[in-house]
């Protein structure tokens, strides 16, 4: 084994192939460099192929090979101090055919009782890549922050400027984990004074005892119905509405107060409040620009929806009509006539297939609140059959246009095409003595397709037809 201080008995026994190789084993690149600076030799230790430009070097100045702001470096590089001694590692920058530079760290030494330089180099190409990669991620996750900070402050903004008192609820611990300002003022305490308090509190004991029932329904099944309560020191009267909402952290409740003479039905009596929400038929009031400000329970279940809170200030041609079409024409008759009656129209629920509906709708533009409100309810159609055939289609042009606004236009061409054809089979079979063979050549149809329309508008027998 060599002692410490021996490597210069090392170096003797080592020839200078034996050097160079293991130069070239040790590093990427290998130059030789005359006095001048000039590349006389070039030797590659790796198969990276972003180093073979190096062999076109040869014969050129290493300055010349490197960009304008590495220029100093190889001055340094080419003027070691003292004979046989070594630089210390520096990066240059290398000019390409490519875009990006090929950036690599050099160290030059003088070879005792030789002229020139030996310049080894080792490739961070890869190295570069790895930074620029970090540096994109770091840029990336910075406009993350970014805009989730964004995000959470406009959150911030409407939950401190929402008229309606919301409260987040820890399910598992019962600990109001955030209030907005309409909270505390309807439980009569600052917002920050609830935060970290147990849930329920500020109602009386009756009603504590109802909104644990509540919340136990609500942690059960996702929702439930709204809840009537009395506060403790005003008395005044609360409708109460929870919904779970699961997070990473765990699930916590979103409550939803407000003094019921806020609610959606402002003006009304409670009786006609809970007729209204008990009503077979869909009941939905919106603001002049159409969005939802209040629904009865019977629209949340024809549109598919779970809870108020879910329909609450969305657009009402989210579910009714053609979008941009139906709602649009309703709101501006509304503004007009101030009431529209049995308007036929179609429903699309959240979930599950079309429904045909009749609608009528009043304008309170004049109240203290303007709103509009609408009363929703499927529509039967009635089949067209000989007893009452002549009812369901229209007849003349003042029906015609009566059904103008309430009836889309694709249904009024094609029940005005049914009457149409329903009266130039009459006259064929009246022109033909009542032979079904001779109205199908008149018409242009074969014998079927009559057979297949004289069942649909009832005319005739269901007999075939035995007379030619």
């Amino acid at each position: 084994m060599s002692k410490p201080g021996s490597s210069g008995a090392l170096a003797t026994k080592l020839t200078a192939e034996s050097a160079s190789q293991l130069i070239m084993e040790a590093n990427d690149v290998c130059l030789m460099l005359d006095d001048k600076g000039v590349i006389t030799d070039v030797f590659l230790g790796s198969d990276d192929r972003s180093l073979s430009l190096v062999e076109d070097w040869l014969g050129h100045q290493w300055a010349d090979t490197a960009t304008v702001e590495s220029a100093s470096k190889i001055k340094d590089l080419l003027d070691p101090s003292n004979n046989g001694s070594t630089s210390r590692w520096r990066q240059i920058n290398h000019l390409t055919d490519a875009a990006d530079d090929l950036p690599v760290t050099w160290k030059t030494m003088r070879l005792n009782g030789h002229m020139g330089l030996v310049a080894i180099g080792r490739n961070l190409k890869q190295v570069s890549q790895l930074q620029q990669r970090l540096l994109d991620v770091q840029h990336s996750l910075e406009r993350d922050y970014a805009r989730l900070h964004q995000a959470e402050v406009r959150y911030r903004m409407l939950f401190s400027m929402a008229t309606e008192a919301i409260l987040f609820v820890d399910a598992d611990s019962g600990k109001i984990v955030e209030a907005n300002p309409a909270a505390g003022k309807l439980l009569d305490r600052p917002a920050n004074k609830l935060v970290n308090r147990s849930f329920p509190r500020g109602f009386t004991d009756n009603s504590n005892d109802a909104v644990n029932d509540l919340l136990l329904r609500v942690r059960a099944a996702g929702g439930a119905e709204d809840l009537i309560i009395k506060t403790a020191g005003s008395n005044l009267t609360i409708r109460l509405n929870a919904t779970l909402v699961r997070r990473d952290d765990g699930p916590y409740y979103l409550i939803r107060m407000h003094s019921a003479d806020q609610s959606g039905y402002k003006g009304y009596s409670n009786q006609v409040i809970d007729i209204i929400d008990r009503s077979p038929d869909a009941f939905v009031v919106t603001d002049p620009q159409g969005h939802v400000q209040a629904a009865n329970q019977a629209f949340l279940n024809l549109t598919a929806m779970a809870t108020e809170l879910q329909v609450s200030r969305q657009p009402l041609e989210r579910w009714l009509g053609r979008t941009g079409v139906d709602v649009a024409l309703l709101l501006r008759n509304l503004k007009e006539r101030a009431e529209i009656r049995q308007y036929d129209t179609t429903l699309h629920p959240e979930y599950g297939d079309p429904v045909e509906v009749e609608l009528s709708g009043v304008s309170a533009l004049d109240s203290d609140e303007p709103c509009f409100g609408f009363v929703i309810r499927r529509r039967l159609r009635k089949a067209a059959s000989s007893d009452n055939a002549e009812s369901v289609l229209p007849h003349s042009l003042e029906e015609m246009t009566e059904l103008v606004g309430r009836v889309p236009l694709k249904e009024l061409v094609r029940e005005t095409t049914d009457i149409i054809e329903r009266m130039c089979i009459e006259a064929a079979l009246s022109m033909s003595d009542q032979s079904r063979a001779s109205a199908a050549e008149m018409l242009g149809l074969s014998r079927q397709s009559l057979y297949v329309k004289l069942r649909r508008y009832g005319i005739g027998d269901d007999e075939s037809e035995t007379a030619e």
